[in-house]
């Protein structure tokens, strides 16, 4: 028998099974021989079903391979399950029941999970720290060397360096080592004389190029920044030395705000002075990885693993059907199979989402193999099917019209599936309930006889299809059965593949030929972490933190992708680019790659700004030429090593001070840098003299053992190739082609204990490790925290996007989604993750452009005030000057013209479009007067008197056209945050209407003031526009009263007005008139 028979049952066996634990709980294995409903074809999926075992009684389904072929320990072909077999073993002195033979391969382990016995969490650790210790040593390996002994480096643990060049050990994916059996050179460096002179005599080609802004641009717009800072300057202090004496206090405000305008731009514009572009050659990667080589015969990937995270919380409000097409546009991503793994995180708990995930793998056994075969562009179904343009263009195979039309049926099937889960679940709760309380009755009455009978009352629970409780969350909710109360989930809803291509079968009932394609699917894991009343669970960030610890037990990616459930992967070979970032020379030296956010289902006109190409095309692009991006939630591929808290390798050799940006970084010695940080590759902490002490690692990452030991196999498989001397902290060629081993329920177990809502505790989880916690955008923050430890991040712009999303379209959506991240910088601000006390280790610009992050929101209380300002002079009759002399109009128009050029410069650059810079400029004052505002009203309470606001909505009307794509954006949802826009447009209009009426009534008129008045109340009403837009409602449907109603109430106002105080001195007009 074949050796690794019996991991490959015991790994059937948990793909088969739902783990479950948690807090003062055992973790159980549960057998489900039913997943959903719908049938299950794919081999790798759980709940596939084999043969039935032909021990007398049992008639449970035979174990299988990724084909799906019976998994056979006997040669005799006997078929029997995974349980009767481990009694053959144990209690039948290791015979066949059907041929009484001994079994020639034994090796399934014994301490193997029981369904009828549960998994205790490792409360008591010393049984399960043996377990896992062995566990280690076969999975993970222990690293021992065969032909020196193990060297410790400065961490306590193994030395990779200087084990792989004077050993013949290799590294491999999955974590083990193997000895090179050939090629072994002399002094047992694992690489031969002619391989090292080829290696040193082939040109290196890099990965990725830094694309530099044409002097022709970017020359001018720094002369022009510079210039406007120079004009601002001498404006202001014009406008301090000439106060307007007729109307002090209009002066004083106004120039208050002015000057922190001129702040406020100058935090903005200071990080744009040195933007990049930057190009991949995905061509270089698949040489350097993917093409047969001395060190690499066969050709196989040498690529790194990426875990690839997909956050979801509640099915109603991000529905099924939308997650189900994100993990679907994963599982056929263009990146080898075997070294892919995805994670749907369900905060929620809901045996929705688990059921609408195991339909989508289940759709996946026919999706994916589609994708590759005709190389399908996007790779998100409901995307795909919905293209506008022609979707034959540039196909040449004979099959793939028949193919489409087939899979495009399947994938309606597979929608009615989605959409009717919610009733299939509820019918069959209802009905198990049903029996339940049935069977509860009859039970009574046997045992009460003829008493009185009470009213049975049984939980009312939501049950699984296997017709077992859904131990997650209950449409009913019931004690550790509701959303904030329920125990840790992880099920295998498609098993690691095999790291063989496995091309399809010619078989008739096949609905598409895949024949020539592999028909392998990623790793996908289902995972609800456990919540318990009392304990934070710290929402997104938590479960985030969640999953890198469940994914560095089962799978131990060194690069992990994090999604939102509505952020697809538009461009199925994104993740080559990001990796070309990561794998380049000096890539270790890189947290994460940060891709644009792009978004679909947007109004033609982006009424709202919601593309934000400004943000993500301009500031972007400029903080890649200084430390790199900030963080923006979704999107990201993040160094695993990084986000643990450690700090970049070989920091020492920059002087990265607060002057690093003025003064060029000098590099210390050669020597110095190998004796010290060359080697020393994990480490925390600013002294020079620290070592890494591996004792204090569980109070840092917790007490698993066995997630402990994966952080040095993880920042090892992470480093850039060292395909040339040049190349610092590399790894050998071909080091991780080794396949990962077998998953087993001891590995799984783990994972429950790591998701469980104890494991955070007095560990430094959300503080300094992981996503971080304590602030509405922990993005930023996390984000923010790497490059305060000296880490740079780079921004990853693509020809085809490389995903896609949706965006609220709706007003009150966008004002409360612009309001969570105003209230996150305010929270920022006040935090210790203000950029004002940021290391020495980030870059004085970088710096900066964090600081704007947390100031930008306060500029909303000056802003406000400042669109007062036109109505206020209108009322007065006095304006913010004396005069309009010369000078001042000279200062306003070379302010204008200068920031009218440097716009045209910056979308020169940027890539932008004129009419993307007017929407933005609109929404940032719309933005700027509501939710900003209230951003900083409850960041102040919050902070002073430790209130917190909450801004509820109500809904006022709906749209009612389904046929309209855009039906939402005239939907209008009442929230107070709209009530100082509305303030500000009516005082406005009232005053620019009495403000004419002054003027024509008055003996002497003051055009002038009347005309710098209307001017800037035209400026206001011109950005607010937008915002009274979405206030009507549909184009044409806003009843014609309203506007008689308003010119109505304007006059009136203005002719009382004038009646109340008339100007003085009028004889004629002003005094012939008379209110009635």
């Amino acid at each position: 028998m074949d050796p690794s028979i019996s991991q490959r049952v015991e790994e059937q066996y948990v793909s088969n099974s739902l783990f479950t634990g948690g807090f003062n709980s055992v973790t159980r294995a549960h057998l489900m021989d039913k997943v959903i409903d719908s049938e299950i074809n794919h081999p790798q999926m759980a709940g596939a079903k084999g043969s039935c075992c032909q021990v007398p009684g049992c008639g449970e389904s035979v174990m299988s391979d990724e084909r799906g072929v019976d998994i056979l320990p006997c040669e005799c072909d006997f078929k029997i399950c995974r349980d009767c077999y481990i009694d053959a073993v144990k209690t039948g002195d290791g015979k066949c029941p059907g041929c009484k033979e001994p079994y020639k391969q034994t090796d399934l382990d014994e301490n193997s999970v029981d369904t009828r016995q549960p998994l205790s969490l490792p409360s008591n650790f010393s049984k399960m720290e043996r377990r896992l210790s062995s566990k280690m040593e076969r999975r993970l390996s222990m690293m021992k060397s065969t032909k020196s002994a193990m060297v410790r480096s400065q961490t306590g643990d193994f030395d990779h360096n200087r084990w792989l060049f004077e050993t013949n050990g290799t590294y491999g994916y999955g974590n083990a080592f193997w000895p090179k059996d050939e090629g072994i050179s002399e002094d047992g460096t694992g690489v031969t004389p002619a391989e090292q002179l080829e290696l040193l005599n082939k040109p290196w080609r890099p990965l990725t190029r830094k694309l530099k802004i044409p002097a022709a641009i970017i020359s001018p717009y720094r002369l022009l920044a510079l210039i406007r800072m120079v004009v601002l300057g001498l404006f202001l202090h014009w406008r301090i030395t000439h106060p307007n004496e007729d109307a002090i206090w209009l002066w004083f405000m106004s120039v208050i705000c002015e000057i922190w305008f001129a702040f406020s731009w100058l935090l903005d514009q200071l990080p744009k002075l040195a933007p990049v572009n930057r190009a991949t050659d995905l061509n270089v990667l698949k040489e350097k990885f993917e093409t047969p080589s001395p060190q690499n015969p066969s050709g196989k990937s040498d690529l790194p693993g990426v875990d690839v995270f997909v956050s979801t919380a509640d099915p109603e409000k991000e529905p099924p059907l939308v997650t189900a097409n994100t993990i679907l546009s994963i599982l056929a991503a263009d990146y080898p199979v075997d070294k892919l793994s995805c994670y749907v995180s369900d905060d929620g708990g809901a045996l929705l989402t688990f059921e609408a995930m195991a339909e989508a793998a289940s759709f996946a056994n026919l999706w994916v193999p589609f994708c590759r075969k005709h190389d399908i562009e996007p790779r998100n179904p409901e995307s795909y099917f919905s293209l506008k343009k022609d979707p034959f263009k540039n196909k040449v195979r004979q099959d793939f019209v028949k193919d489409r039309r087939r899979v495009k049926r399947e994938y309606d099937e597979f929608k009615v599936r989605i959409n009717g889960l919610p009733d299939s679940i509820r019918r069959r709760s209802d009905a198990y309930n049903a029996r339940a309380e049935i069977k509860a009755m009859k039970r009574q009455k046997e045992t009460a006889g003829d008493e009185l009978l009470q009213p049975v009352k049984i939980p009312k629970a939501t049950w699984m299809a296997d017709a077992t409780h859904w131990p997650g969350t209950w449409m009913i909710s019931s004690p550790e059965h509701s959303r904030g109360d329920h125990a840790g989930i992880i099920q295998v809803m498609l098993k690691p593949p095999s790291d063989v291509p496995l091309n399809g079968t010619d078989d008739e009932g096949n609905l598409v030929d895949f024949t020539e394609v592999d028909i392998r699917l990623p790793l996908l894991v289902y995972v609800s972490r456990e919540k318990r009343p009392g304990y934070d669970h710290n929402k997104k960030a938590g479960a985030m933190n969640a999953l890198v610890r469940a994914s560095a037990i089962m799978s131990n990616g060194p690069f992990m992708l994090n999604l939102d459930c509505d952020h697809y992967i538009y461009n199925s070979q994104a993740i080559r680019e990001g990796m070309c970032f990561m794998m380049d020379r000096g890539g270790d030296r890189i947290c994460y790659v940060q891709f644009p956010q792009r978004f679909e289902g947007i109004d033609p006109s982006d009424r709202y700004a919601n593309h934000n190409t400004v943000f993500f095309d301009g500031n972007m692009r400029a903080l890649d030429g200084l430390q790199g991006p900030v963080y923006v939630g979704t999107g990201t591929l993040f160094r695993r090593t990084a986000l643990y808290g450690f700090d970049p390798p070989r920091f020492k050799d920059y002087h990265s001070g607060c002057c690093s940006c003025c003064f060029p970084r000098r590099k210390k010695s050669a020597g110095s840098v190998a004796s010290t940080d060359e080697n020393r590759a994990l480490r925390m902490g600013d002294s020079d003299d620290e070592e890494m002490n591996l004792s204090l690692f569980p109070k840092k990452f917790g007490n698993s053992s066995l997630l402990i030991d994966t952080i040095p196999i993880a920042e090892f498989q992470g480093r850039p190739l060292a395909d040339h001397p040049a190349v610092k902290n590399g790894r050998p060629p071909g080091a991780l082609m080794i396949p990962r081993e077998l998953l087993d329920a001891s590995t799984v177990a783990e994972a429950i204990s790591v998701i469980s809502c104890w494991y955070e505790d007095k560990t430094e989880w959300g503080n300094r490790v992981g996503w971080i916690y304590g602030s509405v955008t922990e993005d930023v923050v996390t984000g923010y925290r790497m490059h305060n430890r000296g880490w740079r991040s780079i921004y990853c712009v693509t020809k085809r996007d490389a995903f896609r999303g949706t965006a609220p379209i709706n007003l009150t959506d966008r004002l409360h989604q612009v309001l969570r991240w105003a209230t996150g910088s305010v929270e920022i601000f006040f935090s210790k993750n203000n950029a004002l006390l940021a290391s020495s280790k980030m870059n004085l610009l970088q710096r900066v452009a964090y600081l704007n992050v947390g100031i930008y929101p306060f500029t909303s209380i000056f802003l406000i005030v400042y669109c007062f300002l036109p109505a206020l002079s209108l009322f007065s009759g006095e304006f913010i000057v004396q005069s309009l002399d010369v000078t001042f109009l000279v200062y306003l128009l070379s302010i204008t013209i200068t920031l009218s050029l440097l716009a045209i410069l910056e979308i020169k650059w940027s890539g932008i479009e004129l009419e993307e810079w007017w929407r933005n400029e609109q929404f940032w004052l719309i933005g700027g007067t509501s939710a900003h505002l209230a951003a900083v009203l409850q960041g102040l309470l919050k902070v002073v008197a430790g209130i917190e606001i909450s801004f509820t909505l109500t809904s006022k009307s709906g749209g009612d056209d389904n046929d309209d794509e855009f039906a939402d954006l005239y939907i209008l949802k009442w929230t107070s945050l709209m009530i100082p826009p509305i303030v500000i447009m009516m005082t406005n209009l009232i005053a620019i209407a009495v403000g004419v009426s002054r003027t024509i009534y008055s003996a002497i008129p003051q055009w002038s003031r009347l005309l710098g008045g209307v001017f800037f109340s035209f400026w206001v009403l011109a950005h607010l526009y937008p915002f009274a837009k979405g206030l009507m409602g549909r184009r044409g449907r806003t009843p014609t009263i309203v506007f008689v109603w308003s010119g109505l109430i304007a006059i009136t106002i203005s002719l009382l007005w004038v009646a109340i105080n008339p100007p003085a001195g009028a004889d004629e007009i002003g005094g012939s008139f008379q209110f009635p």
